[in-house]
Parts: C-alpha cells; structure tokens; sequence
C-alpha cells in the first residue's frame, strides 16, 4: 500500500478548517460539497469517477460477471495490521475472488457520525485509496452520509464490487467432492485476535497484526496454472469452523479436520486462551480455504505459498460421509464434532 500521508501538510486548506464532520441534512451544505471535492473524489479518482454521473458505465470484458457487497462495522476503526478502509476494499475484492473473479470496479458508501474528527476521516479515505491501487480496482461510483452525533459509531463502510469470473468451473459448495482435501493460505485468527487485543487494552511481548489482506492474486494463480478448484471460501466471520460447516451442510459431504496441521500463531493461540476464544472461529480478513482434488493437492500449495504472505497448508479432507458433519481430529488422536459457532464470537471485527 501507499505510505500515509500527514493530515495537515496534504489536507486540503478548505477542509481543515473543519475539525469534525456536522450534521448536513440531505446530505447538502457546504462542508458536503468540501467533502467530496477535496478529499473523497481526490482519493479515488479514475477516469470512471471523474465523469461525475450519477451511475458508472463501465466497459467489461465480455464472459461471467460476478457482484457482491458487503459492509464493515468495525471497532476500533484503526487496529495493528489494518483499517476499516483498506479491510472494506480488500473484503470485497476477497469476496469476488472465491467465485473465480477479478475485481473490475467497486462502490463506496461512507456512512459518518456527526463530530467524527476530519483527520479520521482522512486517514479512512486515503486507506481506501491506497488499498483500490494496490489490488488494480477502480471506485467507480459512491454515496456520502451524515447521521446525528451517536447513531453511527464514527465511520460505517459498504463497499459493492463487481468482477469478470476467469474460470471456467463454478467454483462454488455444490462443487465439492468426497477426496478433495482443504488448503488455507496461512496461519489462522490473527484478524480477530488483533482488533480483541486493542479494544481491551492487551499487551504481549509481541504486537498482535491483522492479517487483512488481498488474496486474488493466489486465487488466480491457481486458476491460471489449471488446478481444478471446486470451492473457495474466505474465512471472515466465524473463522474457519463456520466456514467448512456451511460448506459442508452446502455440497452434503462430510468434513474432517487435523487439529495439528491448522497453522495458528503461538501468540495467537495465547490471546484466544486468556480471552476464552477457540481459535478456530475466530474471524481472518486475508485468509481463505480451498477444496480442491488430491492430486492437484501438492501444487495447489506450493502456488498459494508463492503468491501470499504466508506458507499455505493442508488442513484436511472431504469424507463424503456422515452428510453435513464436520469433525476435528485432536492434537491426542481423538475425534469430536466441530459445530457451527452457537453465540456471537467477536461481534464487531469486521
């Protein structure tokens, strides 16, 4: 990503006369306008944007289209690692990913709360900027709002994204078959782990980083290398356990899982300990998990590996039998029932 830019030497003059967002009703005024001009349309502007229309009529390669929203709640909005800005664009284009897309164009839709201090804004809207860069997309379109003091929580964020599906297959649970086995591209939890640890105020020997992150550039190197990839899935809200039991529930296969070869940080298993968490539904915002044959096992890591941050893994395997169950086989050899996530783990993280 880009390097941060300092508030009050690269801000624009008419905005920081503006020490927090107010109240503009409708969504006018003047400080609306100041807004967009000055800092938002800066920040994303492409020649798409820079039509100032109502809607974007974008130019896309003809084939499969693939559209997906999604929006991002997340406290504190600044963690180790990452933001709700750069996690919006990268959510996003992870989401188009796993149906063998590549992002073309997205949508922003920043909703602020009254009083949220222009600086945070600033940082939130660079960080979106910096993130689109990095992952090739264009914003095309947007919308800004305002609601009164204590009904937003300081910044709320949809982003919607539209992509050209490269591969041939549906990569979807319905392709899922009894053999495959299942790849993540590296260590678990972190994500949650990073934000849990700055809202209550944590400190281990070693600081805690989000691994939010844009996964399409492995997900398509699979693809182009012809690895025939049934099903992809990134593991966001209720981690990993979630994940494969909607996978399995999905394609009516069973699921077993190798305790000790799930990847997770010593530090992070620690914080998932003191915070009584299991680290296996804790959420990732850069992290995915792919079923794919067994021949093709092998390859399909070493691909992942070459174009991640971290080493991928075999975790385990598609049964067949009993349909819809999931099972964890322990770090002592025994085995257990690995259910959907029964309460709320980390609600706000994402």
């Amino acid at each position: 990503m880009d390097e941060p830019l300092d508030f009050n030497l690269t801000c624009p003059a008419p905005i920081r006369r503006y020490p927090h967002i107010l109240l503009a009703h409708g969504g006018g005024g003047r400080l609306m306008h100041d807004l967009l001009d000055s800092v938002i349309t800066p920040a994303f502007k492409n020649e798409i944007l820079n039509q100032g229309h109502d809607s974007a009529v974008l130019d896309v390669p003809t084939g499969r289209l693939a559209f997906t929203t999604d929006s991002y709640v997340v406290h504190p909005l600044f963690f180790p690692g990452g933001d709700i800005g750069s996690m919006a664009v990268y959510g996003t284009v992870n989401d188009l990913a796993m149906s063998g897309a590549s992002a073309v164009a997205l949508s922003v839709g920043l909703i602020l709360e009254e009083g949220l201090p222009m600086e945070t804004l600033w940082r939130v809207v660079q960080s979106i900027g910096a993130a689109a860069r990095q992952c090739g997309v264009r914003i095309a379109t947007g919308d800004t709002k305002v609601v009164e003091r204590g009904k937003g929580d300081g910044v709320f964020v949809n982003t919607s994204g539209v992509g050209v599906v490269r591969s041939s297959n549906v990569i979807s649970p319905a392709g899922v078959l009894s053999g495959d086995v299942i790849i993540v591209n590296g260590d678990l939890g972190r994500h949650g782990m990073a934000v849990m640890a700055v809202r209550e105020g944590l400190e281990f020997e070693s600081e805690i980083d989000s691994d939010s992150a844009p996964v399409a550039e492995a997900v398509m190197a699979l693809i182009d290398a012809g690895i025939d990839v049934h099903c992809l899935r990134d593991l966001t809200r209720g981690g990993l356990a979630s994940t494969v039991n909607e996978i399995a529930k999905a394609s009516g296969t069973g699921i077993t899982l190798e305790e000790t070869a799930v990847p997770v940080r010593s530090d992070v298993s620690a914080a998932c300990e003191i915070l009584g968490f299991d680290p296996l539904y804790v959420a990732c915002e850069g992290r995915f998990a792919a079923f794919v044959p067994e021949r093709d096992a092998e390859r399909a890591v070493e691909i992942i590996s070459a174009n991640s941050p971290a080493e991928a893994a075999v975790i385990g395997r598609v049964t067949g039998e009993p349909p819809g169950l999931v099972t964890l086989t322990s770090r002592i050899g025994t085995r257990r029932i690995l259910d959907m996530m029964s309460g709320e783990q980390l609600p706000r993280i994402c």
